[in-house]
């Protein structure tokens, strides 16, 4: 199997590590879209060879090409500008050097490799063999037995058709001939009628082994079946759950249509076959016929597995989402448009156009009262088709929003639980009749619940709910969840929090960084303990630590900070981000002067950074520094990168400095952030007369300044306030922050040409 097939089909936290292989500098739309000719490739030999990098990167473009033509046949305008941009971007990054794009192919196959070795020996510990992979090879391997059965059954009865055919000639050609005047000899007609008589007996062997194997068959198929409704579509609808709340993404279910399509095409032919049995039935039958026996019997049998095939083939392929939240599925606001997709897994063409679906909101919800009612607006009605959704039979409601009904004394403070507690079910309706085949059901999916909010504010709590629930439960009809809701284990938590990153960003969260996290919830001294419980009131409700917010919003705004203004930083490994105070101290206090680390602040509910710094006082014991935490509103003005470039404190003689050198542990801090400062622009000058359009200021920047530290001043100096230096940043650059302080300063004298040339003393 290729190693592609084999990655995909690998448990969720070993996909998490293949989905952070992939990037925008080569992105994983091309190792799905080409993986074959990907994998033929020797990528060790091209990335040491310029010529050979240069053919294969033509290659790969020529490859790309190909693909968009494919699209362009399906009329899939959305995956064909995909390509476009994807070729762009590649010839943009590795035009002038494609051997760079070989090793990161071979490097990315490489570690492909090793993710499938160490999935496979933690597997083989555990005494299973790459057990997922195995039982998809075994679906695979039943449902080609099952089409083989099909083929030999179909290929026996046609012998039975024919041989039954020729018994019927030998019967009436002998009957014809013994009412023949010169009709055959004694001897002639007992020959005749031995010949006759053991085709009779052929006959009557090839029509039981006909009903025989029609009903093996059957049974296959059966199990088949059977596997496929209590096991692969309970799993995909967990992997689909896990999915929703920032898991691997779920890309199984073609899958799963494949297996569902190919048991109902083999039931199709086994009815087909039954109604052949009977044609010739019709023609020719004796006491004990099987076919006769057994012929209501298979065909109530083959109606029943079609009709338990179909009744579980509709599902929720796409949860319902508001587009202007795409990673916050299944909380949805009165008011805003979402979006929900349906399929069927049966892909037959005559179901094309047959199946209309019809929404409908807290169908089952008997017990109301306390609770919000809604109401659905928008086409709840859609007919599912081949066409809109790249050949698969689906409807995709693009347009429903939800409106409160508003009835007197419906809401709210009378509630067993508040607003986003609050679950409600999304369900959708179908029938499917199907004259000439006897078909008639009811069909019905429904989504997994969603919580409905009146205010944006509410999404992060609405969110948590969300969390919590799939998280905890399979069943999606329990909408009294959080009138009791269970506790969580510290190991089902703690990899639900780091794909809360991982989803939104290119990093999860490392064991450091959530055995801090677990300090908070459960205590330091059982962080240790996987199976240590956390109450859903610690996690979202109750305050942490003395804090006024709960632990699970202080997270939300940490989420916020980073998608808004530390992404590449988070990405890149900058940020240490979860770390106690005590572990920073013990981290850095064997460093040299001036490393420091990035870490969040536990004290701000919006989000916010700090770093911590590492000096030596006289007697050479280590002494710590933290900054008062950036929260979005000091990022939004700075980037953290440029406040850590011209970050300064009031060093001995009252001269600024910028204390910070390296990154933990050891990276100097220009290479470190170099890349995220901004690009150097010319200097300002004075005012030219003949070009007014310049200003002629002097060029400024703000910068953050920290008040000075008294074991750094002598005796005789006076620091500036706090507020003053507040001020001062707001308004002077690095270069003339010195020249201001010498007016502010009692007592003492800048160099001027010192001033004029500040010393960055990093």
């Amino acid at each position: 199997m290729a190693q592609w097939c084999q990655l995909q089909m690998l448990d969720c936290k070993y996909l998490e590590q293949v989905d952070q292989l992939y990037d925008d500098s080569f992105p994983m739309d091309i190792r799905q879209y080409l993986s074959k000719w990907i994998e033929s490739i020797d990528w060790d030999t091209v990335a040491i060879q310029d010529s050979l990098a240069t053919v294969r990167f033509h290659d790969l473009l020529a490859q790309l090409d190909d693909q968009h033509s494919r699209f362009a046949l399906e009329n899939n305008f959305l995956l064909q500008h995909n390509i476009r941009k994807i070729k762009r971007n590649l010839q943009d990054r590795f035009q002038e050097d494609p051997v760079h794009m070989a090793m990161i192919i071979s490097r990315n196959l490489k570690e492909e490799q090793k993710i499938l070795d160490t999935a496979k020996s933690a597997e083989e510990g555990e005494g299973t063999v790459s057990a997922m992979v195995v039982e998809k090879q075994k679906l695979d391997l039943k449902v080609k037995e099952m089409k083989d059965r099909v083929q030999v059954a179909d290929q026996n009865i046609k012998n039975l058709e024919d041989l039954q055919d020729e018994y019927d000639f030998k019967v009436n050609t002998l009957k014809n001939r013994e009412n023949e005047i010169n009709g055959m000899t004694q001897k002639e007609l007992e020959k005749e009628k031995m010949t006759v008589g053991r085709m009779c007996f052929e006959l009557k062997a090839k029509r039981q082994d006909v009903v025989t194997q029609l009903t093996d068959l059957l049974n296959v198929t059966q199990a088949l079946l059977s596997d496929l409704i209590s096991e692969e579509l309970p799993e995909w609808k967990q992997r689909q759950q896990i999915a929703c709340i920032g898991g691997p993404p779920n890309a199984c279910v073609d899958q799963l249509q494949n297996w569902f399509t190919a048991v109902a095409e083999s039931l199709q032919q086994v009815r087909q076959h039954l109604k052949k049995l009977q044609e010739l039935e019709q023609k020719f039958s004796y006491e004990s016929d099987p076919i006769t026996q057994k012929k209501a019997y298979l065909e109530a049998r083959a109606l029943d597995l079609v009709k338990n095939l179909l009744s579980n083939s509709l599902v929720v392929e796409r949860q319902p989402c508001m587009p202007t939240h795409p990673q916050r599925p299944l909380v949805l606001k009165t008011g805003v448009q979402f979006t929900v997709k349906l399929r069927f897994l049966v892909k037959l063409q005559e179901f094309n156009y047959q199946l209309k679906v019809k929404a409908v909101f807290d169908k089952d919800v008997t017990e109301k009262k306390g609770f919000r009612k809604f109401n659905i607006l928008g086409t709840n009605t859609k007919v599912m088709n081949m066409e809109e959704s790249n050949g698969s039979l689906a409807a995709e409601f693009r347009h429903l929003q939800l409106k409160e009904q508003k009835v007197a004394g419906n809401r709210t403070n009378e509630g067993p639980l508040i607003v986003t507690e609050e679950l409600h079910s999304l369900s959708f309706e179908s029938e499917l009749q199907l004259n000439q085949s006897g078909l008639d059901i009811k069909l019905e999916a429904i989504s997994l619940p969603v919580v409905v909010i009146s205010n944006v504010c509410q999404l992060p709590s609405g969110w948590a709910s969300i969390l919590w629930y799939n998280m905890l439960t399979t069943e999606p009809k329990n909408l009294k969840f959080f009138l009791s809701p269970p506790s969580a284990k510290w190991s089902q938590l703690s990899e639900i929090l780091s794909w809360q990153f991982s989803s939104v960003t290119k990093r999860g969260l490392n064991q450091e960084q959530l055995n801090m996290l677990a300090d908070k919830l459960l205590g330091a001294k059982a962080q240790r303990n996987p199976e240590g419980l956390i109450p859903w009131t610690k996690f979202c409700k109750q305050s942490a630590n003395e804090k006024a917010f709960p632990f699970w919003l202080w997270i939300e705004g940490i989420l916020d900070v980073i998608k808004r203004h530390l992404l590449s930083l988070w990405n890149d490994g900058s940020i240490m981000g979860f770390i106690s105070k005590e572990r920073e101290k013990a981290l850095l206090s064997d460093k040299c002067p001036g490393t420091f680390l990035l870490r969040f602040s536990e004290s701000s509910r919006e989000g916010a950074i700090t770093f911590t710094w590492i000096e030596h006082d006289v007697h050479d014991k280590p002494v710590f520094h933290s900054v008062e935490p950036y929260t979005k509103k000091e990022l939004t003005a700075v980037s953290l990168p440029d406040i850590i470039r011209t970050y300064k404190v009031m060093a001995a003689e009252n001269i600024p400095e910028n204390p910070l050198r390296f990154l933990y542990p050891n990276i100097p801090k220009d290479k470190a952030f170099g890349k995220y400062y901004p690009k150097p622009s010319e200097a300002a000058e004075p005012m030219d007369v003949e070009n007014p359009e310049r200003t002629g200021y002097m060029k400024t920047e703000l910068i953050s300044v920290s008040e000075v530290h008294p074991s750094r001043l002598q005796d005789n100096m006076m620091p500036m306030s706090p507020d003053d230096y507040k001020a001062l940043s707001q308004y002077v650059s690095p270069r003339d922050i010195d020249a201001v302080a010498n007016n502010l300063i009692s007592g003492f004298e800048f160099d001027a040409e010192m001033s004029a040339e500040f010393p960055d003393q990093n």
